[in-house]
C-alpha cells in the first residue's frame, strides 16, 4: 500500500505528511487507546488480542496544492509519492498518467518525487487530474492499484477587474428626483473569488460629480442632484467614469475603469410660445375653400412628442370664414379659407389663435399652459366671373313637347361692384345633337328638336354665363333635364312565340303562356290586357285567357286536330295597356299540329316543325339511326369508287408530248363560220385555266352573240336553258385515253395515222344506234358532199 507523500505547502519550511491509504498490520491491544497516524483514536476491544479494522481518514488525502505563476528557474516541487512496496532496493518504478503527465508534470520513477515543469495559470486551468501507480522494474507487473489524485493551483492576485463594456450608454428623464436609478455597470475579476480578496470588487466614481453617484457593491449609478438641477434644456449629455478595484478596495488592489455616457431624456416641461404676437395676411376674394392664407409659427424648447402642438381659432369675426390646422412636419399653424370670400361684403377679418401642447405633463405644467396671438386677414378685390344662383339645375319636360317649348331657366349675376351684363350660351360639347338652346339675355332654356324618352330619358347639358364686357370671365353650371313619359308606345309580345298542339288533346288545354313588354314607364306600373283578335273570334280554334298578372294563357277549343287538314295555325292576340291614351297592338302566335305520345310529348310534326322540340320518341331515334347508317354506307361506296378511279388514272396515256396540243371539241347550237371563225372560242383559255375562274360576270358573254332575251326569263332559266351568252357555255372536253374496256377505245385523233390515206368508218354502224348517224356521215364518199 501507499505509505506517505510529502507535499510542499504554500508556506516554505513547513512539511505536511499525507497518508494516501495506509494499511495497518494486526496489532495487539490491551484495552488502552491507540492513536493512529492521522491523529484519530480507536477503542480497544474487551478481548485482549482482538484485531483492529482499517480506519478511513476524515480529511482530503488525494489533493496536492501548487501556487500559480511560479517564477523560479527550477522545476517546482509538488510533493512525494511513496509505496510500502518500495523497500529501497531499486526494484520499484513510479508511473504517472493523466492530464499533463510527462509534459506539465513529471515524477521521479525511482523515489516518487513530483514536479511541475513550467509556470501555470489558474485562470487558464484551475486543477489537473492525475493517476499514479508502481510497477516491478523486472517483471513490469503492477505492485499497487492505480490511484487518482488532483493538483490544484492556489490563486494569486494577478488579474485586474474587467467591465463587460468599454463604454456604457444610459439615460434618465430630466427633472428626476435624487437617487433615481440610471444604469448598472458590471465588472468581473478572473482571480479566485473563493480565496482571499483577489476577486472582491468595490465600485467608485472618478468623474461625474456632483450629478451622479455609484453604489460601491452593485455598480448601480444614481442621480445625485435634485429636479431643478437636472434640466435637459440647460445640459443634456454627461460623461461619467466608474472604477472597479479588487482586494475589496484596499491598497495594492488592481483597478479597472469604464466610461458611461448619460443623456437626460425630455419631459414636457415647457409650453409652446408664438414667435410674434400679431400676424397679418392678404388673400384674394376668389380663393376657394381649402386655399392656404398663411402660416404662423410657435416654438417649444421640448422635443419629439413633447413639442407637438395644435392651433385653434378661439375668437374673432372670421371664425366661420377660416380654418387652422397643424403641419405635422414643421409644427406650424396653416390658416386656410373655409367659406367663399366677398370683398364687396367684407374686406377684412380679425381672429385670435391659441396654441398649446397635444400632451401635457401635469407634474411640470398646468393644463392651461398655452399662448395667444392675433391674426389680421385682408381680402383683396378681384374681377370675378358670373355667379349662378344654384350649383346645378334640374328641369323636367314631357317627351311630346313641341319644338320651342321652354324647359326652364338659369340665372347668374356679376358679383363685382360693376355688375356687368351677363349673356348665356350652351356648351355644345354637351349637346352635340343641338336638342336645346338658351336665350342669351334671360337664360331661358327651350327645345330645338323633338324628344323621345324611350331613346334617351335624361339629357345633361352645361350652360355658360359670360360677362358681356369681359368674355374671359365665364362660369359653367350643369343642367339636368329629365323627360317625362307619355303613353306613346303600344305593348308587344315579350318574345316571338311558337308552340305546338297535339292532334289528340282536350278542349281548354293550355298550350302556351304569353307576356308583354312596353317601352313606356307609367308611374303606377304596367297593366296589360289580352284578348283574341275580333276577326278570329267566331272561327278560332284557340282562345285567350287573361291571367290578370300581365300574362295570358293560350287554350285549345277543340279536342282534336289534324296535321293533314291543317298543320299550322296563326293565333292573333290583341294586347292593350292600361294607361292614357290607351295603346294596343296585335301579336301573332304560331301553333303547329304535331303527333304526340300518351304523355303529351311531341313525336312528329310537318316540315314546318319547331326547331327545338321538347323530346324525341323511340321511333324517331331509330329513324335517325337508320338514316345515319345509310349515309355512312354511301360514303364508304364513294370512297371505294374514288380509289378505283385513282388506280385507273395511273395507266400510261396514249400520247406523251411536251407541246400543249389538245383536241378542241366544241358544240354549238348555231351555225358556225367554219375554220375561219376565230371568234367562236378562245383556245388561250385552255392554257390559263386559273384565269378563267377570276373573270367578272360581264366578261362571260360570248363575243359572237348578242343577247336579246335577258329580261324574258328568270336568271337561272336564262343562264342554264336559253341564253348562249351566259354560263355555262358549250362544253369542251379533252380526251387522251377513253379507258380500258371501252368498245370505242381511244377517241383522240392524235393517235390516228398521219398519212392522207382514207379510213373506213363503216365500223361505226356496229356501235349501236347512237353512232349510226356518224357512220352515215363519215362513211359517205366525197362526191356526196359536192
Amino acid at each position: 500500500s501507499w505509505t506517505s507523500v510529502k507535499m510542499r505547502t504554500l508556506f516554505p519550511g513547513v512539511v505536511c505528511v499525507l497518508c494516501l491509504g495506509l494499511s495497518l498490520d494486526a496489532l495487539s491491544l490491551s484495552g488502552s487507546r491507540t492513536e493512529t497516524l492521522d491523529g484519530e483514536e480507536t477503542e480497544a476491544g474487551t478481548t485482549r488480542n482482538k484485531l483492529l479494522k482499517r480506519v478511513r481518514r476524515g480529511w482530503m488525502w488525494n489533493q496536492f496544492f501548487l501556487q500559480e505563476e511560479y517564477t523560479g528557474s527550477d522545476y517546482q516541487y509538488i510533493g512525494k509519492l511513496q509505496s510500502d512496496q518500495d523497500h529501497g532496493n531499486g526494484l520499484v518504478k513510479y508511473v504517472l498518467s493523466g492530464e499533463g503527465a510527462g509534459t506539465i508534470f513529471v515524477i521521479d520513477e525511482n523515489n516518487g518525487d513530483l514536479h511541475a515543469t513550467r509556470r501555470l495559470d489558474r485562470e487558464e486551468k484551475a486543477f489537473y487530474i492525475l493517476k499514479a501507480t508502481v510497477v516491478n522494474k523486472r517483471t513490469g507487473h503492477k505492485l499497487e492499484p492505480e490511484t487518482e489524485f488532483k493538483v490544484k493551483l492556489h490563486d494569486i492576485n494577478d488579474n485586474e477587474p474587467q467591465f463587460s463594456k468599454e463604454v456604457y450608454t444610459g439615460s434618465v428623464p430630466e427633472r428626476s428626483d435624487i437617487g433615481t436609478s440610471v444604469i448598472q455597470v458590471t465588472a468581473t475579476d478572473a482571480d479566485d473569488s473563493m480565496y482571499g480578496n483577489s476577486a472582491k470588487l468595490i465600485y467608485s466614481i472618478s468623474q461625474g460629480h456632483p450629478y451622479f453617484s455609484v453604489d460601491p457593491n452593485t455598480g448601480v449609478i444614481h442621480t445625485a442632484l435634485g429636479p431643478a438641477d437636472m434640466d435637459r434644456e440647460q445640459r443634456e449629455h454627461y460623461q461619467v467614469v466608474i472604477e472597479a478595484k479588487d482586494m475589496a478596495g484596499q491598497r495594492g488592489g488592481l483597478t479597472g475603469t469604464t466610461t458611461v455616457n448619460i443623456s437626460l431624456t425630455d419631459v414636457n416641461d415647457n409650453p409652446p410660445r408664438f414667435t410674434q404676437s400679431i400676424y397679418q395676411f392678404r388673400v384674394p376674394e376668389s380663393s376657394k375653400s381649402g386655399v392656404p392664407v398663411g402660416k404662423i409659427k410657435a416654438t417649444d424648447r421640448d422635443i419629439g412628442k413633447n413639442a407637438e402642438m395644435y392651433f385653434t381659432i378661439v375668437s374673432g369675426d372670421g371664425m366661420d370664414m377660416f380654418d387652422i390646422s397643424t403641419d405635422k412636419d414643421t409644427q406650424e399653424g396653416v390658416i386656410t379659407v373655409s367659406k367663399s370670400l366677398d370683398y364687396e361684403k367684407k374686406p377684412s377679418y380679425t381672429v385670435e389663435i391659441q396654441v398649446q401642447n397635444i400632451q401635457v405633463d401635469t407634474r411640470f405644467m398646468s393644463a392651461g399652459s398655452k399662448d395667444m396671438a392675433t391674426v389680421r386677414i385682408a381680402v383683396e378685390d378681384v374681377d370675378e366671373p358670373p355667379l349662378f344662383d344654384k350649383a346645378s339645375y334640374l328641369m323636367e319636360v314631357k317627351e311630346d313637347a313641341a319644338v320651342g317649348v321652354a324647359v326652364g331657366s338659369v340665372s347668374a349675376i356679376d358679383p363685382d361692384g360693376a355688375r356687368s351684363i351677363v349673356k348665356y350660351s350652351i356648351d355644345r360639347r354637351t349637346d352635340m345633337d343641338r336638342l336645346f338652346n338658351v336665350h342669351p339675355g334671360n337664360g331661358s332654356v327651350f327645345l330645338l328638336k323633338s324628344l323621345d324618352r324611350e331613346k334617351t330619358a335624361w339629357h345633361n347639358i352645361s350652360i355658360i354665363a359670360t360677362e358681356f364686357h369681359n368674355p374671359r370671365q365665364s362660369s359653367h353650371v350643369p343642367v339636368y333635364i329629365r323627360l317625362l313619359d307619355i303613353n306613346d308606345n303600344a305593348p308587344t309580345f315579350a318574345t316571338v312565340y311558337e308552340t305546338f298542339v297535339c292532334e289528340r288533346t282536350k278542349a281548354g288545354q293550355r298550350i302556351q303562356t304569353v307576356s308583354a313588354v312596353d317601352a313606356d314607364e307609367p308611374s303606377a306600373g304596367h297593366k296589360f290586357f289580352f284578348s283574341l283578335a275580333p276577326e278570329g273570334t267566331h272561327r278560332s280554334n284557340f282562345t285567350v285567357r287573361d291571367n290578370g298578372d300581365n300574362t295570358a294563357g293560350i287554350l285549345t277549343r277543340r279536342a282534336s286536330y289534324s296535321r293533314r287538314q291543317q298543320s299550322v295555325y296563326l293565333v292573333s292576340v290583341v294586347i292593350t295597356d292600361g294607361d292614357y291614351p290607351m295603346q294596343s297592338s296585335t301579336g301573332t302566335l304560331t301553333v303547329r299540329v304535331c303527333s304526340c305520345d300518351r304523355d303529351g310529348n311531341m313525336e312528329l310534326c310537318n316540315a314546318e316543325a319547331l326547331s327545338s322540340s321538347p323530346g324525341l320518341s323511340t321511333g324517331a331515334i331509330i329513324a335517325i339511326l337508320l338514316c345515319a347508317i345509310i349515309l355512312l354506307s354511301k360514303c364508304v361506296l364513294i370512297v371505294v369508287l374514288f380509289t378505283a378511279l385513282k388506280r385507273q388514272r395511273k395507266q400510261e396515256p396514249l400520247i406523251i408530248s411536251k407541246e400543249d396540243v389538245r383536241d378542241n371539241v366544241v358544240s354549238y347550237n348555231d351555225e358556225g363560220g367554219g375554220e375561219e371563225d376565230t371568234q367562236a372560242f378562245d383556245i388561250g383559255a385552255l392554257r390559263h385555266l386559273d384565269t378563267v375562274a377570276t373573270l367578272e360576270e360581264s366578261s362571260k358573254h360570248r363575243r359572237d352573240i348578242v343577247p336579246t332575251d335577258t329580261l324574258l326569263y328568270p336568271p337561272h332559266l336564262l343562264e342554264n336553258n336559253c341564253n348562249p351568252a351566259a354560263p355555262p357555255y358549250d362544253s369542251l372536253a379533252t380526251y387522251a385515253y377513253e379507258g380500258a374496256g371501252s368498245v370505242a377505245e381511244s377517241l383522240s385523233s392524235l393517235a390516228s395515222a398521219s398519212s392522207d390515206t382514207e379510213q373506213d368508218y363503216h365500223y361505226l354502224s356496229d356501235w349501236g344506234p347512237r353512232f349510226r348517224k356518224l357512220a352515215d356521215l363519215y362513211g359517205a364518199e366525197d362526191s356526196d358532199f359536192s
